[in-house]
């Protein structure tokens, strides 16, 4: 019959639950082992992601468990947020009884499938006695000057009707909804996370990352070192910085290229008439998003500003052309082109009827300005620079950059990528920020006493252009807290994953009040162990973490230095070739699944679909082949059951275990030879030795693929092989006593093995066969080497001399045999057919060479 799994898990959930075996123990005596899995969005149910990425987590978990760790698995829901508000405006709801709905269905979910959570540690991040403490980590910023707010072009979502950091903008498109991003100028919120660009840089302290995040995050800071040089305008005081890494071509340099988000093109634009051509060419642009702007296939397209700048380095007069194709998130802002040595500048300066001017020379062939059809980017001799004139153009770059640092007019510098992270959001549902305004004083940080600054309820919310806390005034409208004077509070909420910034550290200290959490639970936990998690956040969470864990640090909160030691960035999961999506049809709800198969299939199928880094596609079929390796389990328990009890317990009554049988006890001398007879005998101690091996080796690769590569496909396709090897024993009750012992071993260690996997129905077993104690707490069972040496010898068989098969036989079988073997090989067979044999030479442990005539 099909195992009872609905009773089963939930008798094991009950069970778990009263004995707390889940729930860690701070300042253990027992090494900790921390593993966390990025915390869901309360905007729904749990999706079939979630479950796979729950389940790597909790197999982790039960493994280090059953090590004898200390382990901590807590969960807790990244609350706020637009997912959430936007789920209550659809719903025509209120976020906060939304968001607590959401989160009780999510927690039904999580104990009817029995992940081995942590409970007491539960946080919400949209609930104040969370949320003060990000506004306290806010405040502690700003006091160390990490925190400053001025007015700025942003990346701004007209569906969400909110600000976007640029990690929230993929492709140009929005991250949450794919609509096209544009820039609006904004007075915006920052954290100056380009502090830490340089530590950020440096993942020596992180134990096991993949190599693909550490690239994405060092390509995102973006390190580049070149030379900062100082423009200034023709007939002004007003400088133009510009970074660049080709110091080699400034005398080149024939024209600037500036965005018309630059600050000198805004200041000249409030100079400009609306319907000027200048004006009406800066505003197509900075509606235009930047991907299109700065794509390769783009035109490039620019007008003359009708100023200029001086050439730093002889006083030349440069055009300033304001260009779409020139953002202010790379460098400066501002470019220097110089068109005979870059390509883009060189067809700019064609179309626009620019000058060009030749400065590098190829030392191979010489270029003759005129007839050139394209840049030369190439290293050559520098020509038309003055008195670098005759230099390598690459070690002329350090010269030439020091001479002008001698003349004030630039610097070796070194510029990152990564630009400070933008926290406003024009949003309700988010954390407010700890600020007031007072015309007396000023900008004024909220009192520690008065933390937190709550979400007002009575807010309207629904499809506006504008922040939703604005409708309520009686909020807004405060006192300063310095001087007691009308003030009004603001009204920007932070970025979400600002809450995500450092929930890790506040699971370590859940319910403190006092204090984020304190330094010594913080100190014994941190940094987590094993984070598991996607890795579309490798640009967003991940560096958003280490830079504020690093922060803490250093005001003392934690001693570590980065937040994660190991990372797992899991695949999705798809269906139909495409990432589960409610828009795509393709949804699979994780709890029909569970209430047909239970949850134990749902794991087991999820885990052995593909490797944890991969993609994994849904198959309804997959999850049936699951359903049936499980009940094949049960089956061989129900039909074994007395077997394997008595045989187990006379194992432990006889203390085998210290004194386990090896090869040559298994003579079979107790066998009743006149009812078997020698073949047969010889024939069942051939296949229980081979069980043996199977077991033990089972024990060796799945404790391997778990411990060292984190591979559970591979380890439960080892589980699934060595069931076949068990049912392949027919029969199992003739066996003699010490055959039955070896037989009920290598049914017991599938329970043990699939523990982590599928725990309801390993607990149930274990608990079948006469063991009082759960399972966790018998430890990780353990491979003898001895028996993972097979009692055979393999001889390669060649005809003519090509392989044409391998043949095992044991030490025992004497030459003529061996050749009799041999000869009974299909492939040799088949090869001999029609000839004669000449000879047949055997190399004793290696090779049978068939010659024919």
């Amino acid at each position: 019959m099909e195992y009872p799994f609905e009773k089963i898990e939930k008798k094991w959930q009950k069970i778990w639950e009263e004995k707390k075996i889940f729930n860690a123990i701070d300042f253990s005596k027992k090494p900790k082992y921390y593993v966390l899995s990025m915390f869901p969005y309360p905007s729904g149910a749990l999706h079939m992601g979630h479950v796979s990425n729950y389940s790597i987590a909790d197999a982790i978990s039960r493994y280090k468990l059953m090590q004898g760790f200390n382990v901590m698995q807590p969960m807790g829901y990244d609350s706020f947020g637009l997912p959430a508000e936007n789920f209550a405006i659809e719903n025509n709801s209120h976020p906060r009884i939304t968001t607590d709905e959401n989160i009780k269905i999510m927690r039904n979910q999580f104990d009817s499938i029995g992940f081995g959570l942590d409970w007491e540690r539960e946080v919400s991040t949209c609930h104040s006695d969370y949320y003060r403490w990000g506004q306290w980590l806010f405040k502690k910023m700003y006091e160390k000057g990490l925190v400053y707010k001025k007015t700025s072009f942003v990346n701004w979502c007209d569906s969400c009707q909110t600000v976007l950091a640029n990690e929230q903008v993929e492709d140009g498109k929005c991250w949450r909804c794919e609509t096209v991003v544009r820039q609006k100028e904004l007075e915006q919120w920052f954290f100056k996370i380009t502090d830490y660009a340089e530590e950020l840089l440096d993942f020596s302290k992180v134990i096991d990352w993949p190599e693909r995040v550490k690239t994405m995050q060092t390509n995102w800071i973006g390190k580049s070192s070149g030379t900062e040089m100082w423009f200034k305008l023709q007939d002004s005081n007003d400088v133009i910085k510009v970074f660049t890494t080709r110091p080699d071509t400034i005398f080149g340099c024939t024209f600037m290229a500036l965005p018309p988000e630059h600050p000198l093109i805004i200041r000249w634009l409030k100079k400009e008439p609306e319907d000027s051509e200048i004006s009406k060419f800066c505003n197509k642009v900075m509606n235009e998003d930047k991907i299109t702007r700065t794509a390769e296939d783009t035109t490039k397209e620019g007008i003359f500003s009708g100023r200029y700048a001086l050439n730093p380095v002889n006083k030349e007069k440069v055009q300033i052309w304001i260009t779409n194709y020139i953002l202010m998130d790379y460098g400066t802002g501002a470019v220097m082109a110089v068109p005979a040595h870059d390509q883009r500048d060189f067809e700019f300066a064609k179309k626009y009827n620019i000058p060009i001017k030749l400065v590098i020379q190829n030392p191979g062939k010489s270029l003759v300005l005129e007839k050139m059809t394209e840049a030369y980017i190439e290293s050559g001799i520098l020509v038309n620079s003055a008195q670098f004139d005759g230099m390598e153009s690459v070690s002329s770059q350090k010269a030439i950059t020091d001479w002008m640092t001698q003349q004030e007019t630039g610097k070796h510098t070194i510029t990152y990528r990564l630009r400070d992270w933008g926290i406003s959001r024009q949003r309700y549902w988010g954390t407010p920020i700890p600020i007031v305004y007072c015309e007396n004083c000023g900008t004024v940080l909220v009192p520690d006493e008065d933390l937190p600054v709550t979400l007002p309820d009575n807010v309207k919310l629904g499809k506006t252009t504008q922040n939703p806390l604005l409708s309520v005034t009686d909020w807004i409208n405060t006192t300063c807290p310095k001087c007691g004077n009308p003030a009004k509070r603001e009204t920007d909420t932070m970025d979400t994953f600002v809450d995500s910034s450092w929930y890790f550290a506040r699971y370590t200290d859940a319910h403190n009040e006092q204090n984020p959490f304190d330094k010594k639970l913080a100190n014994y936990w941190l940094p987590v162990d094993q984070y598991i998690g996607g890795i579309e956040h490798a640009c967003m969470h991940l560096l958003y973490a280490r830079f504020f864990h690093k922060f803490m640090r250093d005001i003392g909160l934690v001693n570590s230095d980065e937040p994660f030691a190991r990372l797992l960035t899991q695949g999705m999961v798809t269906k139909d070739g495409a990432k589960m999506s409610k828009s795509k049809g393709n949804i699979v709800d994780p709890q029909y699944i569970i209430d047909r198969f239970g949850s134990d299939t749902v794991r087991v199928f999820m885990l052995f679909a593909s490797p944890p880094e991969k993609d994994s596609e849904w198959s309804d079929d997959a999850v049936k082949g699951a359903f049936r390796f499980l009940n094949r389990v049960w089956r061989l328990f129900e039909e074994n059951l007395e077997l394997i009890r008595i045989a187990t317990k006379k194992h432990k009554k006889a203390q085998e275990n210290k004194a386990t049988t090896n090869s040559h006890e298994l003579t079979r001398k107790e066998n009743n030879l006149a009812t078997k007879g020698h073949e047969e005998a010889r024939r069942i101690s051939n296949e229980i030795k081979e069980l043996r091996y199977s077991t033990h080796f089972t024990i060796k690769k799945v404790l391997h693929d778990i411990e060292n590569r984190l591979q559970f496909n591979t380890a439960i396709a080892a589980i699934m092989e060595h069931l076949n090897n068990v049912f392949a024993i027919k029969n199992p009750e003739i066996l003699n006593e010490n055959e039955k012992k070896i037989f009920a071993e290598s049914c017991v260690i599938i329970p043990r093995l699939l523990y982590f996997f599928a725990p309801h129905i390993s607990e149930e077993l274990w608990q079948m066969i006469g063991n009082e104690n759960l399972f966790h707490e018998a430890g990780i069972p353990e491979f003898k080497p001895e028996f993972l040496v097979k009692n055979e010898i393999t001889y390669v068989v060649q005809v003519m001399g090509k392989i044409r098969g391998k043949l095992s036989v044991s030490p025992s079988t004497s030459e003529e045999e061996i050749k009799e073997k041999a000869l009974e090989l299909e492939n040799v067979k088949k090869h001999l057919q029609g000839k004669g044999i000449k000879k047949i030479i055997v190399v004793p442990k290696k090779l049978v060479s068939v010659v024919a005539k």
